[in-house]
Order: C-alpha cells, then sequence, then structure tokens
C-alpha cells in the first residue's frame, strides 16, 4: 500500500534540503571524524546523505532500509579485504538512518546495535543537531570497529572517507 503522505514528502522534498541539514563545513567535520576514525581500526566507513527518493520508487513501496543495501553496493562498501565495511545512510526526506555492515562486522557486532546507534542520531537529527548527530554516529561506529577489526601496521584507507551526497 502506497503511502500518499510519504510519496508528497519526497515529490515536495527541495533539492537543496540536504545543504541546511550538512553544510559545507559539517561534510568536511564528518570527513575528518572518518579519517580519524580510521586511523584506529582495520574497517572502512561510509556516510552517505539522500535528500529524497524518485517519486516513483516511493510509489511502489521502496524502504530507506532496502534504499540504503542499494547505496551499499553502489558505493562498493563491501569490497574490503576484511568484509569489514560499514556504511550510514541517512534518507532525509523520511528521517530514517539505517547502518548496513559488511559480513566480516555483521558476524560480530548485532543489527539491533547498529540500529540503536541509528536511533541516537535520528534523535539528534530530529532536534535539528545533524552535526552532533552524525560525530556521535561515526564514534559508536568506530567503537565496534575498534573492539573487532583493530588497527594492523599496513593499514591501506581502501575506500574514499569523503561523505557522499546523493541526488
Amino acid at each position: 500500500m502506497v503511502s500518499i503522505k510519504r510519496w508528497l514528502k519526497h515529490v515536495l522534498m527541495p533539492p537543496w534540503r540536504w545543504r541546511l541539514a550538512f553544510p559545507n563545513a559539517v561534510l568536511k567535520e564528518i570527513e575528518q571524524a572518518i579519517k580519524q576514525s580510521e586511523h584506529q581500526h582495520s574497517g572502512e566507513l561510509r556516510f552517505a546523505v539522500e535528500n529524497a527518493l524518485a517519486p516513483v520508487w516511493v510509489w511502489r513501496g521502496k524502504s530507506a532500509r532496502y534504499r540504503a543495501t542499494e547505496v551499499f553496493a553502489n558505493l562498493r562498501v563491501w569490497d574490503t579485504e576484511d568484509n569489514s565495511g560499514v556504511l550510514i545512510y541517512v534518507l532525509l526526506a523520511d528521517r530514517e538512518v539505517h547502518i548496513v555492515a559488511d559480513r566480516g562486522i555483521a558476524k560480530r557486532v548485532t543489527q539491533s546495535e547498529w540500529d540503536a546507534i541509528a536511533q541516537t542520531m535520528q534523535t539528534a537529527f530530529k532536534q535539528g543537531d545533524f552535526r552532533h548527530g552524525a560525530l556521535e554516529g561515526i564514534e559508536q561506529v568506530t567503537k565496534h570497529l575498534v573492539a573487532h577489526f583493530p588497527a594492523k601496521s599496513d593499514n591501506p584507507n581502501e575506500l574514499s572517507d569523503q561523505p557522499v551526497i546523493i541526488n
């Protein structure tokens, strides 16, 4: 069943809305936080923001969670040596955060633990504090990666640290 209210949120979302939540200064802070995070472990972390889904996708019932798994694949977060990639995906129109982890880290951290981090981020986002929510989420994901994938002497950066804005 299609939710007309959800469909309208996506259709009416201004294409520039993400800039209010994640201005360039915040995006730079997120990138720096990811760089610092990845010095502490051998995992890889990506951060993606999508303003809204295509109206046809919403009409067909595509969920934010499903879209997060698509973005995970499209950004090749799964393509790391230790299968230790983690994606933090933000869909502004639905006001949802989803964390998708590759199989190596998913064996060690339950989905409910990732969902708790996503919920913490969503709470901050609902209060309009996108900077704090994003940085807190990165910090919490980092703790899991440090615990399960400590840094190695040879610790290459396999994926870009730059946040991705999906238009």
